[in-house]
């Protein structure tokens, strides 16, 4: 909400040596946040006057239309003698008054004006667009153009309000009052501590049986809908200059002249209002919910299908309009048009206003179904007075009577539901013992009333909420506004003594060594959203039957693109890796741990925890049963070189060995003895997937996988070629842990080496040799290492070379040949029988 001081000033008398710093401190002791003060008109130094063009002539020899133009400015320029100005604009003629720069004026952004030659000719000066002089978006696209009445010579900055100040306040959902002049008014009458003069104090005519037959069918959606008509309008009647600058400087650009004037009163008086062209209104207003599928084109052009939690408003032709968002275009003011051959103006001429009050939920699932915000459904949403309507349709009527010549009908139509003042009881003390801090019954009761609100009794206070705080409701948010008012900074600052922590959980303490790990072995960590679209499944191949298709989806996404909360790490990777390859990085190694999320096994409804006590053991359970399951995943993705070629070697591109290396760095940090063998899943390349699992209690489990990912994903996720990834469950890799890591013993004794190379079928998966082998070499072994794979025509088609080193030594003896050699020849005896491994050249 951006609001005038000088407008501000109308409401409340502030000192006249507040500026807006002044102001603006003063706001956010009461709660309110200021964001900035911005200062209009700062470096614009006149002289600024009104002048009269009396001559144009256009100069065609140049690339671009540039007019010549001769200007009356009165004495201000100190000769009387016309004024001689280059402009390129061309939406004004001879005769019309323009505001003029003469030399010496500075404009906004340090332009200085002088005399120079320009286009063949002397230019004295310049005739200004609103934007030049920094009034924002006048409508008009071009010069200003002023009234014929303006007189000449007049000072430009005074007419135009060009030198004020406007605080934009960031208004929180719970105070939906601020948005208007009024709520701010009150506001700052309440911290200075002033009288306010309240706007909507007016006179207003009782409803009667004559005004503009309307049916209201769901009080629950509008409890409360004014109407009141207004003929004999002036289509020729413009908005003055005051008015278009303080829509300009709330942020809002002026329209037409009975537009202008409902957006005005909705800025003063915060209730949106709608105009309608009487004339285009066929039969009575209705207010009821939409059938599904009925369509309206709303003021933007667009045409909407509706849905039947739509509210909206009707004749008897249909809908007219969303109700609280946008009006319809079928009933739309009318801009003034005149009639080439007889010059007659046309226009709207008869208007019907509209002042209701809307459910708050209605309008906002309304505004966001349809994507369409707008300053109504902004208040609407965050509650508006709902006794303002009234108030609000009279201020109306009086402008429009006042400015476009209009006669105000007598007719008044009003239609209010039932209803009762809402009250809040609280105990007198309650503030005291929120705050602790002692206020006493008097300081409660006093800023309760200023606030608005009616205090009856002694310890026990019943309090009646005013019209325009639907956020009073508990005891607590009365609380709330007596702390405030009183000074947040009064309140005593105690630091807490909490116990002495335990540091980091061992989760924790994972999470961090993993992601270290991983950032120290070349990969750069990505973290991404949490939100997928349900498409990517089909994008990686995925079966139809996949637990990872299971999604939990979002009542209220950010994006209705992405509805569903990840149940892997790999979409997100993925589109950053794509992103990155796409701006020119094409060598990449990301990472990511976080969390992923499948639906609870059985469905059910959050409960509401007390808030006046410790909830229960039973109530947190009951709390966290129907949240999703959320492991912990780590996940890599690599592309193009994993290492760059140099003077060094020629490099080497990444591939599925990476991703499986990367798999087994991290159960190593975590403690835990990592499965690798081949297998098929999903978005992996069927040849080229490891399937990776780990040993929990006995039981061994599926943790993930690791390899190239499949053409078909690289190209339907536009990947580069021969993408690699990897993606393990990191909390059951914890759970797979031994423990504490404990230091290895570093033995005094030397090492024995044994290297053996073994034939095996090519279908036969290096890890099932490598298993086989270390059971078959027993306690004495302390490594293997695979270190060169072979296949030719020296071992025959169909067959394929493993050589691997094996390195055995004991912690009390220096092993003898006869020993390490009997441990190689059990081991290959075991990976024969399990495998059908030959020693080569046996």
């Amino acid at each position: 909400m951006r609001v005038p001081l000088s407008w501000l000033r109308e409401y409340v008398d502030l000192p006249a040596t507040a500026t807006g710093r002044d102001v603006q401190t003063r706001l956010i002791a009461a709660g309110l946040e200021v964001e900035t003060v911005e200062r209009l008109g700062a470096g614009l130094t006149g002289p600024l006057v009104v002048g009269q063009v009396l001559t144009i002539e256009e100069l065609t020899e140049f690339k671009k239309p540039i007019r010549f133009c001769t200007v009356n400015v009165g004495d201000a320029n100190g000769t009387g003698e016309a004024q001689e100005i280059i402009c390129g604009a061309r939406n004004f003629a001879e005769g019309d008054k323009v505001v003029v720069a003469l030399p010496g004026a500075v404009l906004p952004g340090d332009f200085h004006i002088a005399e120079r030659k320009t286009y063949g000719r002397m230019s004295r000066g310049m005739i200004c667009s609103g934007d030049e002089l920094g009034m924002g978006d006048d409508g008009s696209g071009g010069i200003i153009v002023l009234p014929p009445e303006i007189e000449i010579g007049t000072d430009a900055t005074e007419l135009l309000e060009l030198y004020d100040e406007v605080l934009d306040i960031a208004v929180t959902p719970d105070r939906g009052y601020c948005l208007s002049m009024r709520g701010v008014a009150r506001e700052a009458a309440t911290a200075y501590g002033l009288p306010l003069r309240d706007p909507a104090l007016l006179d207003v005519p009782a409803p009667n049986s004559y005004g503009y037959p309307v049916t209201v069918t769901d009080p629950t959606g509008c409890d409360r809908f004014t109407a009141r008509t207004v003929v004999g309008l002036d289509p020729e009647a413009r908005s003055p200059i005051w008015l278009r600058r303080r829509l300009q400087k709330a942020g809002m650009r002026p329209i037409s002249l009975a537009v202008d004037i409902t957006n005005y009163v909705m800025l003063e008086l915060g209730q949106p209002l709608h105009a309608y062209d009487r004339t285009r209104v066929q039969g009575a207003i209705g207010v009821r919910r939409a059938e599904q599928g009925e369509k309206i084109t709303t003021l933007d052009g667009v045409k909407r299908v509706l849905d039947a939690g739509d509210l909206v408003i009707t004749d008897d032709r249909g809908p007219i309009g969303l109700a609280g968002v946008m009006g319809g275009a079928d009933t739309e003011i009318a801009d003034s048009v005149t009639d080439p051959e007889t010059g007659e103006v046309r226009g709207t001429t008869e208007v019907v206003i509209e002042a209701a009050h809307f459910d708050a939920v209605s309008i906002a699932r309304t505004a966001r179904r349809h994507k369409l915000s707008s300053e109504a459904s902004r208040r609407f949403e965050r509650g508006v007075d709902p006794q303002a309507a009234a108030a609000a349709a009279q201020r109306t009527v009086d402008l429009l009577v006042l400015l476009a010549g209009g006669t105000a009908e007598a007719g008044v139509t009003e239609i209010v539901a039932p209803s009762a003042p809402r009250t809040v009881t609280m105990r007198a003390d309650h503030p005291d013992r929120v705050a602790g801090v002692t206020y006493g019954r008097e300081t409660v009761v006093r800023r309760l009333q200023e606030v608005g609100c009616d205090v009856y009794g002694q310890d026990d206070l019943t309090v009646t909420v005013p019209s325009w705080r639907p956020d009073l409701a508990h005891p607590n948010d009365l609380a709330e506004e007596v702390i405030r008012l009183e000074g947040y900074e009064n309140l005593p600052s105690t630091l807490p003594q909490p116990p002495s922590g335990r540091g980091l959980t061992a989760r924790q303490r994972l999470h961090r060594r993993v992601g270290r790990l991983l950032a120290g072995a070349g990969y750069v960590e990505a973290p991404n959203y949490p939100f997928v679209a349900e498409q990517v499944f089909d994008q990686l191949g995925l079966a139809a039957d996949d637990p990872n298709r299971e999604v939990v989806k979002l009542v209220n996404p950010l994006s209705d693109e992405e509805p569903a909360m990840r149940t892997t790490l790999l979409p997100g990777l993925l589109g950053a890796l794509r992103r990155n390859d796409g701006r020119g990085s094409h060598d990449l190694a990301l990472f990511e741990t976080g969390l992923v999320f499948h639906p609870a096994a059985e469905a059910g409804e959050a409960v509401v925890l007390p808030v006046d006590r410790r909830p229960t053991d039973e109530e947190i359970a009951r709390l966290n049963a129907p949240l999703p399951e959320q492991p912990r995943h780590v996940a890599v993705v690599l592309a193009g070189a994993r290492e760059q070629a140099g003077w060094w070697g020629k490099g080497r591109p990444a591939d599925w060995a990476d991703a499986i290396e990367a798999a087994r760095s991290v159960a190593r940090e975590a403690g835990a003895e990592l499965i690798v063998r081949q297998g098929q899943y999903g978005p992996w390349h069927p040849g080229r997937c490891a399937e990776l699992a780990v040993v929990v209690d006995g039981t061994e489990q599926v943790v993930g996988y690791a390899g190239e990912l499949h053409p078909r994903v690289v190209k339907a996720l536009h990947l580069p070629a021969r993408t690699c990834a990897m993606e393990l469950n990191l909390d059951t890799v914890e759970r797979a842990s031994a423990g504490a890591l404990r230091a290895p013993r570093i033995s005094t004794f030397p090492v024995a080496t044994q290297d053996v190379a073994l034939v095996v079928g090519a279908d036969v998966p290096a890890a099932e040799v490598e298993t086989a082998l270390r059971e078959g070499a027993g306690e004495l072994l302390e490594s293997l290492r695979l270190f060169d794979v072979f296949t030719g025509e020296q071992i025959g088609e169909g067959r394929k070379s493993l050589a691997y080193a094996l390195r055995f030594r004991a912690g009390d003896r220096t092993l003898t040949v006869e020993e390490a050699s009997a441990a190689r020849d059990t081991a290959v005896a075991l990976a024969a029988e399990r495998t059908g491994a030959v020693l080569r050249g046996a």
